[in-house]
């Protein structure tokens, strides 16, 4: 990961006093979403993201842990993370990253994120039987065999949860449409082209598609007290 720049800490911490708070813990789902940090931050990011896209994988390394520090975490600033949903492995692993209350959502992010090489890996190598599973007409089936033959389901154990409460997320049919129209109308709405790709306070920054592309962006938003 890239240091970030010991000015712009340094400034951060001068005009938050070192305040301890820390918003980062403060998380709500929003139109199949989730906002991350102080809702009356002067300055919202969205990231939109795929969890097939190894840039995106790259980003989360790059970049969240970065703005997390220094704009979430004392209220300037406010996370929303998006999901540009582009196969059905996507919308498993978003589905799953979604599984359980929404304070849980940031880690189960960063577990699918993380991992991703691994399976996205296991993924490419798949043989035709695991392919016709995937892509069976009973969604919630194909959803389970993904989960089953990439990891998903001792992933998600590793956070925490049991079969019975991973398959409840994976057969939630509602849920899977609702994502799967939201990324649909995003992608329309915004013009996106790829990912990971990110708004600012409203707008899209064209071109702008990586970690070092976005700072400069940030870095001019981080003069100013946090929010009250």
């Amino acid at each position: 990961m890239k240091p970030i720049k010991t000015a712009l800490l340094a400034g951060i911490l001068a005009l938050t006093g070192g305040n301890s708070a820390n918003w980062n813990t403060t998380v709500v789902e929003s139109n199949q979403g989730h906002v991350i940090g102080n809702p009356q931050a002067r300055t919202t990011l969205a990231e939109y993201i795929s969890y097939t896209c190894p840039h995106c994988a790259q980003f989360s390394v790059e970049g969240d842990p970065v703005i997390k520090l220094a704009f979430v975490h004392q209220g300037s600033l406010k996370l929303e993370i998006r999901h540009l949903l582009r196969d059905p492995i996507d919308l498993t692993a978003a589905m799953l990253a979604h599984c359980g209350d929404a304070a849980k959502f940031p880690l189960n992010h960063a577990a699918f994120m993380s991992t991703q090489a691994r399976w996205l890996d296991v993924a490419r190598k798949a043989n035709a039987a695991q392919v016709q599973r995937w892509s069976r007409r009973d969604h919630s089936a194909a959803r389970r065999a993904i989960a089953a033959d990439l990891g998903f389901y001792e992933l998600m154990a590793g956070r925490g949860y049991d079969r019975v409460a991973i398959d409840r997320c994976l057969n939630a049919e509602v849920k899977a449409a609702a994502m799967a129209k939201t990324s649909a109308g995003d992608i329309q709405r915004l013009g996106l082209q790829g990912t990971p790709s990110f708004v600012l306070d409203g707008k899209l920054l064209d071109g702008v598609h990586s970690w070092a592309a976005l700072e400069p962006h940030l870095t001019s938003k981080a003069v100013g007290a946090p929010a009250q």
